[in-house]
């Protein structure tokens, strides 16, 4: 690969997609290849603080990575799974109180709660609601209460309340694929009782600790392992930085992570390499649902597969990604890691199809590429 030309044309293009985009307020992009040597760390745009003043952007800086989070949360409970202390067959009423689980999963007049196992929260074929995105019976969204509220603290256990009470499943369990970040707060809530301990605390002692995560934190839940004189990149909803809502706290096991693109790098890597999971495990993780048209959603993780014309094989990789735009994918073809994020809410489209052309620009550039 010509790796200098590749990253002028890759930093160039970055440049050139932030000036462009008027609601692109900061931007971050690592790429690296062990195969070719090439390692590309990008920031670029500026953060609004808390304090009301600007900083700009950072390539160090702590990053919000909304829903690419919950790859951690799949990893966390792969893991357990690895010290046999749960199966992805289990079902979540083994682990969950009787409190919480009661009247759930009622589709149609039946309840399905007994039969929601571990593996149906991983991948979205539960059939529950989706406290982010689903409208409640009082029609007011709960992504519209955290603008309104932005003070606002949310606890794991209310957030599944109030999407027991307001929203309704779509499906018996392994009947359809819907995605639910309420799932996800199940999982983080079963990581807690397996592991004695609060999720943002396993997190870091599974994953962020071993793998020196030095500056990685769970948003509005944890704080790094050392802090960093750098702020966090904001994150917008239009042109307000919401970064700081203490209401983002209730992302928790479905999106909270937040770290510097070289510490999920460090995650990556070791997850690719095989010093997270063993193989086998991350096999057993393969076991996918039709997200849409290209990508198939398995635990906790998105694999881009070839759709003839629309999705071409050389897209083919996997990772995850999130509503702001943020994505954290490895490419097998070309041994690259890509991760970045636009940071502005509802960008999940443009983040994919933008690392998509980052990809390409990878391929012209590789001598081997195909």
């Amino acid at each position: 690969m010509d790796s200098s030309k590749a990253a002028e044309q890759i930093t160039s293009n970055f440049q050139r997609l932030v000036n462009s985009d008027t609601k692109i307020h900061n931007a971050y992009l690592l790429v690296h290849s062990d195969r070719s040597g090439s390692h590309l760390n990008l920031a670029d745009g500026e953060s609004e603080t808390a304090s009301g003043g600007t900083v700009k952007a950072n390539p160090g800086q702590p990053v919000y990575m909304a829903s690419v989070g919950k790859l951690f949360t799949a990893v966390l409970v792969a893991l357990l799974y690895e010290q046999g202390k749960l199966s992805f067959e289990d079902p979540i009423a083994n682990f969950l109180d009787p409190d919480l689980l009661e009247g759930l999963h009622v589709y149609k007049g039946q309840d399905y709660t007994q039969q929601i196992k571990i593996k149906h929260l991983l991948n979205h074929t539960s059939g529950l609601h989706d406290y982010f995105e689903d409208k409640p019976h009082d029609g007011v969204k709960m992504v519209d209460r955290l603008l309104s509220e932005p003070d606002r603290e949310y606890q794991p256990r209310d957030v599944v309340s109030w999407s027991k009470e307001y929203l309704k499943p779509h499906f018996p369990p392994g009947k359809g694929f819907h995605y639910s970040d309420t799932g996800y707060h199940l999982l983080g809530l079963l990581v807690e009782t397996v592991t004695d301990m609060p999720f943002h605390a396993a997190l870091s002692s599974y994953i962020f600790e071993p793998l020196e995560m030095k500056h990685a934190f769970l948003l509005g839940h944890s704080q790094p392992l050392e802090a960093t004189t750098l702020p966090i990149a904001g994150v917008y909803v239009g042109d307000t930085n919401i970064v700081h809502y203490r209401s983002l706290s209730v992302d928790y096991a479905g999106g909270g992570v937040t770290a510097p693109m070289e510490d999920l790098l460090k995650f990556m890597q070791a997850l690719v390499q095989g010093r997270l999971l063993v193989p086998a495990t991350l096999e057993k993780m393969d076991d996918c649902a039709k997200f849409s048209l290209g990508i198939d959603y398995c635990y906790g993780m998105m694999k881009i597969r070839t759709v003839p014309v629309i999705m071409p094989a050389r897209y083919n990789c996997w990772g995850n990604a999130g509503s702001t735009g943020a994505f954290m994918f490895y490419h097998p073809g070309l041994d690259a890691h890509l991760i970045g994020s636009l940071n502005q809410f509802r960008y999940h489209q443009k983040g994919i199809r933008y690392m998509l052309r980052v990809i390409d620009t990878l391929l012209k550039n590789n001598k081997h590429g195909k």
